[in-house]
Parts: C-alpha cells; sequence; structure tokens
C-alpha cells in the first residue's frame, strides 16, 4: 500500500524546506509560515484521504454500501428487500361474528399484525385469519401462541388474540451477503445450469441465507435444491418462491426440487462445576452461546462433543464441565438420501 503522511508530518516537511531555503525564516508555532503551513497540510490530508477512499471503492469487498451495490449492479445483482412475516392469527368471540379484513393486533413489544382476509367466528368460538406484519423485517417472526392484543376490537370480537404461526419475515440483505453473491458470481460465473447455478437461483430469493445442491439424487436428471432460512426452518412458502424463481430460469429438461433440511434436535445435558456465578446466570450465557453456535450451522455440520464443552466453558465463573449428553459426536449426514442439519435441542444443566 501506499504510505500516505499525516496532517503534522505533512506539516512538519513544508516547514523543514522553508527552513531549508530560507534559514532566516521565522517557522515557529505563532508564525506567518507556520499559519500557511497548518492550512496547506490540512488540505493536502483531505486529498489523501480522498484518494484512499476512492481506491477502497474500486473494489467490491472494501467497497461501502452504495459502491457495493453498484459493483453488483453491473453482474445482474441487487441487494434482496426485507420481507414481511406472514402466517394466522387467531381469533375468539361470538359464534358467526366476522372478523373484519385488515383488523389489527399488537404484541407486548408493540408489533402490528394485519389481517389480510376476514373470516366468520366458527363453532368453538375461534377462528384462525391470515395475516401478515406491519412492517417487513425479522421482527415480525413470532412463535405460536404469542398474545395479542386488538388494535379497536370490532363488537362481538375479544380483544386478546393469539399468533396461530408467524413466519417469514427477513431484513434487507446485509453487505456481507449481498458481497458473498457477488463473489460467487465473479468466482464461479454462470454455467448453463451448472450446479453452482442453482445456489446462486437461490440466493436470490428473499429470505434464503444459504443453500446446498445435490445432483443425481433420485434421477439422472435431478438438482435437489436444500435451502436454509434465517432463524430456523423455511416456511412452506419460501420453499415455493425458490421453485418458482428456479423454475423462471432453469434449464428445460432439469428434474429440480425444492426442500428444506431435515433437522436433527440434538439434547445437551452437563454438570458445571461454578465458582462466583449462580447456576440461573450460567444457564443463560450458557444458552445464548449454544444457540449462537447452532444458529451458524449448516448442512452436514457436525456436532462434536469437545466444541460443546468449550463453549461451556468460556462462560466466566464455570470451572468444569461433565458433559453426558450428547455421548458422543453428533453425525450429521448430507449424502444421497439425507440433508441434514443440527438444530439445538433440550439443555439440561445442574
Amino acid at each position: 500500500m501506499f504510505p500516505t503522511k499525516d496532517y503534522r508530518q505533512i506539516r512538519a516537511d513544508i516547514l523543514r524546506d522553508i527552513a531549508n531555503q530560507l534559514p532566516a525564516a521565522a517557522v515557529g508555532d505563532d508564525s506567518d509560515f507556520a499559519m500557511r503551513a497548518n492550512a496547506t497540510a490540512s488540505a493536502i490530508e483531505g486529498l489523501y484521504q480522498h484518494q484512499q477512499w476512492i481506491a477502497r471503492q474500486i473494489l467490491p469487498d472494501t467497497a461501502d454500501s452504495d459502491f457495493l451495490e453498484r459493483h453488483a449492479m453491473l453482474r445482474g445483482i441487487t441487494r434482496k428487500p426485507a420481507a414481511a412475516a406472514t402466517g394466522a392469527i387467531q381469533f375468539t368471540g361470538l359464534v358467526g361474528t366476522v372478523v373484519p379484513l385488515a383488523t389489527e393486533a399488537k404484541t407486548n413489544g408493540a408489533i402490528t399484525f394485519v389481517t389480510t382476509a376476514e373470516g366468520i367466528i366458527g363453532i368453538g368460538g375461534t377462528v384462525s385469519i391470515a395475516a401478515q406484519a406491519s412492517v417487513a423485517g425479522l421482527s415480525g417472526n413470532q412463535p405460536a401462541a404469542t398474545p395479542l392484543v386488538l388494535v379497536g376490537a370490532p363488537a362481538g370480537i375479544q380483544s386478546n388474540a393469539s399468533i396461530a404461526t408467524m413466519t417469514g419475515g427477513v431484513d434487507i440483505e446485509s453487505d456481507a451477503s449481498l458481497l458473498a453473491r457477488l463473489l460467487i458470481d465473479i468466482r464461479l460465473p454462470p454455467a448453463g445450469g451448472a450446479p453452482h447455478d442453482y445456489d446462486a437461483w437461490a440466493l436470490e430469493v428473499p429470505g434464503v441465507v444459504d443453500a446446498y445442491i445435490f445432483t443425481q439424487r433420485r434421477a439422472a436428471n435431478s438438482i435437489d435444491v436444500v435451502i436454509e432460512a434465517e432463524g430456523g426452518a423455511p416456511s412452506a412458502q419460501l420453499i415455493l418462491d425458490v421453485a418458482a424463481h428456479i423454475e423462471s430460469v432453469r434449464p428445460c429438461c432439469a428434474d429440480v426440487l425444492v426442500m428444506a433440511p431435515t433437522f436433527v434436535p440434538v439434547d445437551i445435558t452437563a454438570v458445571l462445576a461454578l465458582s462466583g456465578i449462580t447456576l440461573v446466570d450460567a444457564t443463560t450465557l450458557i444458552n445464548a452461546r449454544l444457540s449462537s453456535y447452532f444458529s451458524a450451522l449448516h448442512v452436514g455440520d457436525s456436532v462434536p462433543r469437545s466444541k460443546l464443552i468449550t463453549l461451556m466453558m468460556e462462560v466466566s465463573g464455570v470451572l468444569d464441565v461433565n458433559l453426558t449428553a450428547p455421548a458422543v459426536n453428533i453425525a450429521i449426514l448430507a449424502d444421497s438420501t439425507h440433508s441434514q442439519i443440527a438444530q439445538i435441542g433440550v439443555v439440561t444443566l445442574t
């Protein structure tokens, strides 16, 4: 890298040169020459900084967000937009009461959901109605049975409701993800239906964070595309979206099947030796580390016992770990018949 000088070095060089040319010149901090050197050095440093910024934009892996997008657009790659979570809300009320379209309900955290259809309270006093998050993003993904409060409950409808299902919400694509897709395109250019093309096509769909391509598992012309979604299993809608997108770009005669991986829960049981930390606090910290570890696993990534022990031992105050489950390293299969991914199961710490 070309070395550039900072303001103080440039200012010192200017004053040195003046002193060399005019030995009698006053170059002290309060001199006229010093004032001029201050201004000139500041301007030159700004020019150096601008040149360094320009140099960073030349390569996509060091470019700022807007220039990264321009690099990607030259190859027909655009940043994936955020998507709103979709699913259903369960309402309770008087039998026969209509729940109108666009009925709003909020979580305790003020995340709002809106019905996308109307429904009628059925026998039993409940009905499940299609809905979506009012704002796109991961925050819309909520577990089943999450309590909701209606915003202005219609007559005959209870003000309390709950989530039936709500998945598929994703944030706008990050710079890291966009750069990864761009680098794949640079290193593995489109090849008319090669396995890496299916990987790239799947990653173009919002919500897909990784894809695994298996060829000739079902037949000579078969392509199995196993997709991973943000935050867990891909929804049925995401699988349909990926299948539709690949169908629109794939070469003829390819037998393409898009699917979710098979999740293998890994139950963890351990006895801890602690010092200076309570079991409750240790459990909270360990669960956070384990969850982060499992969320970063991909199809075919095995789970070694030593890694689980290390994650627990890294928590301050944990002196020793006797891991009783799993008893052996967990082998996760990715072969002609399996597309497995490890998932955290029940964690029991004593």
